[in-house]
């Protein structure tokens, strides 16, 4: 087991590729709340998962992962079969994972400005702009994507240096503005309703928040890279939540 909570998080999810149940000590067998609508309660249902996927010889790569107090933050790759990229957070206690949290969906990209949804800088720096850039991130979502108020979307924004991974948006400020002026209940409509947590280490920040993407209740979860008081660079995931009827645990996705 890793020395601290980034490493073990760098155990548990490697397991993934192994089956090892193993890799789940990282986990309070007493206490573990499961968030991932489509998996069982505590840390046997993680422990089943694992060997089911284990069997398809996936690949996992953990891009980057950083810290906010009791909370690991992670961006990852997988090869499950297919290609998924997926953000994954976990709450600690006294050094075991007691929570988890996650948001996946299909890689694809790159998107017309060459970026894929996982290159770029992978390590945090400027820690003490930690709270600083979690009020500026704060900010954004509730002004600009929930209120709307497209206007000050370049209040928090580099549109000169922002580079854009979403694999349908192209970088600069005025693509995103065309992206989230989508007015017609089509596919590419985004809703942001609530924010529920911003977890953040110096210039890294994510956003986890709820609304409806092309009409569908969906989990949008959205790293930014700040730099000097402004958003330079977003990654991001949009999953469709299933309806309660089909969830493996009463947790709820948030």
């Amino acid at each position: 087991m890793g020395t601290n909570n980034v490493d073990r998080i760098f155990t548990l999810l490697k397991g993934i590729e192994t089956g090892d149940p193993a890799a789940v000590n990282v986990i309070n067998p007493n206490k573990y709340i499961q968030h991932n609508p489509q998996t069982h309660e505590g840390r046997e249902g993680l422990a089943a998962l694992f060997k089911r996927l284990s069997k398809s010889n996936p690949r996992v790569n953990i891009v980057r992962a950083f810290e906010d107090g009791d909370y690991v933050f992670a961006h990852t790759e997988y090869d499950f079969a297919t290609r998924r990229i997926g953000f994954e957070v976990f709450r600690f206690e006294h050094g075991l994972a007691v929570e988890h949290w996650d948001n996946i969906q299909p890689r694809r990209g790159p998107n017309t400005s060459g970026h894929s949804m996982v290159d770029g800088p992978t390590e945090a720096a400027e820690l003490e702009q930690t709270e600083e850039n979690r009020g500026l991130i704060c900010a954004f979502i509730e002004k600009a994507l929930i209120q709307r108020d497209l206007d000050e979307v370049e209040t928090y924004i580099n549109g000169a240096l922002f580079t854009q991974h979403n694999p349908d948006i192209e970088d600069g400020v005025v693509p995103l503005l065309a992206a989230l002026e989508v007015t017609s209940n089509d596919r590419r409509k985004i809703v942001y309703d609530r924010l529920h947590r911003v977890l953040v280490q110096g210039n890294f920040a994510l956003a986890v928040s709820e609304g409806s993407f092309g009409g569908k209740h969906s989990s949008f979860y959205d790293l930014f890279r700040i730099s000097e008081g402004k958003i330079v660079e977003h990654w991001d995931t949009i999953e469709a939540i299933p309806p309660e009827s089909e969830w493996q645990n009463d947790n709820g996705k948030f």
